[in-house]
């Protein structure tokens, strides 16, 4: 190992099964072979970290939260070699083994050691707490395996990097790497918040040439069209009225069984749609068979298809060029004392993107 030793009195976001808070008394163990700690600076609230809390996502307590970050490498493990303390990091969730079939095919959202076996380097009063996703970003000190830290830009602004670890990844890469919006294509994005932001901004990077951007909270029109929204509408209700066709892809990026059923309903010939919202385990969503009888898929996605290693660097060099609009996620920073309130503008969809900082 190289660094510090292991970390007491750490401030971070706890949910014990019953309620989330801010506490100042987490500990974190000693970084082991293949392990990177992290000094978490900042760290996107996204909804599935609220999931966690209300129940959509089923996830054993306590639990330390906070899945979206970026921070300077304060220790290594024994084996790490690509990142070193100093330097500074995006998070992502993926804990993958980098070793099994999905691994060696360039699948590590598949990695089957990736999905559902949450670690626990936290503690408290001796107690040991579990990690969200891997990564629990919501502490000012996070342990890692190496494979999740990826080194970044110094000049890329951390409050700015956190984002691409969750909100980039699934939305730019749900467009790149899933979907693989074509030059020329159609595409209705249904839900405008910051994982449909980040699918417009993928269909503008694609070079779509039309991108219908749906929600029902009209004060999100003026962002929508910054990251590449060529309509907007209240309702999906309009969508012919642009498309009569029907469109080439259609994002649902809200949860809702019937926004499922609308971007199905809104294909054309040979379209796809493709499900980002999270919906609780049960819901069951319907859509009519032979609407698909025209080569028309329904996709799921998970985290973007993404590669992190390679997609995070590729992301932040779009950045840096102007192409990728980061800085303009952020809606508001807090301090992590203030999560509360970040959680309820969140929540009544106040922000498209609000920022803790440490």
């Amino acid at each position: 190992m190289t660094g510090v030793r292991g970390v007491r009195g750490v401030r971070g976001v706890l949910f014990d099964g019953t309620r989330s808070h801010v506490v100042d008394d987490l500990e974190v163990r000693d970084p082991e072979a293949g392990e990177v700690l992290v000094a978490v600076a900042a760290a996107g609230l996204c909804h599935s970290d609220l999931s966690v809390i209300d129940g959509t996502i089923p996830f054993p307590v306590p639990v330390v939260l906070g899945h979206e970050g970026a921070g300077v490498v304060e220790a290594v493990g024994a084996g790490v070699g690509h990142v070193a303390p100093g330097d500074h990091v995006a998070l992502s969730t993926l804990a993958n083994c980098g070793a099994c079939p999905e691994c060696d095919r360039g699948r590590p959202t598949m990695c089957r050691k990736a999905i559902g076996m949450p670690g626990r380097p936290f503690s408290r009063d001796g107690s040991p707490l579990y990690q969200f996703a891997s990564n629990s970003a919501f502490a000012e000190r996070t342990l890692v395996k190496a494979v999740q830290a990826v080194k970044i830009p110094k000049d890329v602004p951390l409050t700015s990097a956190a984002l691409i670890g969750c909100g980039v990844l699934t939305g730019v890469g749900a467009v790149l790497n899933r979907a693989r919006v074509d030059i020329g294509d159609t595409v209705v994005v249904i839900g405008t918040g910051g994982i449909g932001l980040n699918v417009i901004q993928g269909a503008r990077i694609a070079g779509a040439s039309v991108i219908v951007a749906v929600d029902n909270n009209p004060a999100k029109e003026t962002l929508a069209r910054r990251f590449g929204a060529t309509h907007f509408l209240a309702s999906v209700d309009g969508v012919r009225d642009i498309l009569p066709g029907g469109a080439d892809h259609a994002f649902e990026c809200v949860g809702h069984p019937a926004l499922v059923r609308a971007a199905v309903d809104l294909l054309d010939r040979h379209g796809q749609a493709v499900l980002l919202g999270m919906t609780a385990p049960t819901v069951e969503a319907s859509f009519l068979p032979a609407a698909l009888f025209l080569d028309k898929s329904i996709l799921g996605c998970r985290y973007g298809s993404s590669r992190p290693q390679r997609d995070i660097p590729r992301y932040a060099d779009l950045y840096l060029k102007g192409a990728l609009l980061l800085d303009e996620l952020v809606t508001k920073t807090y301090p992590v004392e203030d999560f509360a309130k970040a959680a309820d503008d969140l929540h009544h969809g106040r922000v498209a993107r609000g920022v803790l900082t440490f």
